[in-house]
């Protein structure tokens, strides 16, 4: 066990080389960032998504100039609305893989906006405008950002479990990722959306309630993101799978932002690196959104 002064050097602090990890939407966004973190620090990270060709874009391109020798980015096709993909993936990595030591479910959608300032008209205009919404939509909204959730960390509960019980003083973890958009108080336009955030972050303390127990021990933690560039964002990603948003020095006045800017790689990194490498980090809804919910609560 590490002691003394050496305890407290940054690669004892957030050391994961070795790790076993699984990202879903890791090809792009704030999934790709978080896979990133990982491998760039000497994990083996499974990233997946719908699109094999953007996976295999994302691996081939990232994955070829890590920073640690032992790092590693591996696609792996997965749509988590299906229990039969879930499942074969699962299947998948366990035939590679003695145990994962990390889950980060950050696969979302986001379909469809409403024109909620209609309520500043008539009631009669709110309301058509709102039961106008698609049934399908809040359906899919749902099924991606609440249920996938759910059936993937119970799938892999076994496996993160296997992590607890094969490292000293060390536990497999799952990371959700959800939004400020399930926190703050207003609609901003996507009713929906914003449900099912809330709701994920509500599953999210329900799984840490019980995968806390002696038997399991596996943490779950939440981190409720802000603006990060993303293609839910930004509306596109480029050619090596990165979004961005243009910020003139204007824009944390207009968007209510007191950082003044969208999130940075960085700032998504340094998050799931702690709550990962935390032991002490049970159930926690961590929102990185550089001030937003201050001037949105």
């Amino acid at each position: 066990m590490t002691s003394g002064n050496a305890k407290f050097s940054v690669k004892n602090l957030f050391n994961v080389e070795g790790w076993v990890c699984v990202v879903t939407g890791g090809g792009t966004g704030i999934g790709l960032m978080i896979a990133q973190a990982f491998a760039n620090n000497g994990a083996k990270v499974y990233i997946t998504s719908r699109r094999e060709p953007v996976l295999a874009q994302s691996a081939r391109h990232w994955g070829s100039s890590l920073q640690h020798p032992q790092g590693q980015l591996v696609p792996l096709q997965c749509d988590i609305t299906s229990k039969d993909s879930i499942g074969n993936l699962v299947q998948q990595i366990q035939k590679k893989e003695s145990h994962i030591d990390l889950l980060v479910n950050n696969a979302g959608i986001s379909e469809g906006t409403s024109d909620t300032d209609k309520a500043e008209e008539s009631a009669k205009d709110l309301s058509a405008e709102l039961f106008n919404e698609d049934l399908a939509s809040w359906e899919n909204v749902y099924r991606t950002n609440v249920i996938g959730y759910f059936f993937l960390a119970t799938a892999f509960l076994p496996l993160l479990n296997a992590a607890t019980m094969n490292h000293s003083q060390h536990t497999g973890s799952i990371i959700n990722i959800s939004s400020i958009s399930g926190i703050t108080r207003t609609s901003q336009h996507h009713f929906k959306y914003n449900v099912s955030k809330a709701a994920t972050i509500q599953l999210s303390t329900l799984l840490a309630q019980e995968f806390r127990k002696k038997a399991v021990q596996v943490r779950v933690n939440n981190i409720a993101p802000g603006i990060f560039p993303s293609e839910m964002t930004a509306g596109e990603s480029d050619e090596v799978n990165k979004s961005q948003i243009p910020a003139g020095d204007d824009y944390g006045k207009k968007k209510g932002i007191p950082a003044g800017r969208p999130g940075r790689d960085e700032d998504m990194a340094q998050a799931a690196l702690m709550l990962a490498c935390n032991q002490y980090a049970y159930g926690q809804t961590l929102a990185i959104d550089g001030g937003y919910l201050l001037e949105h609560p």
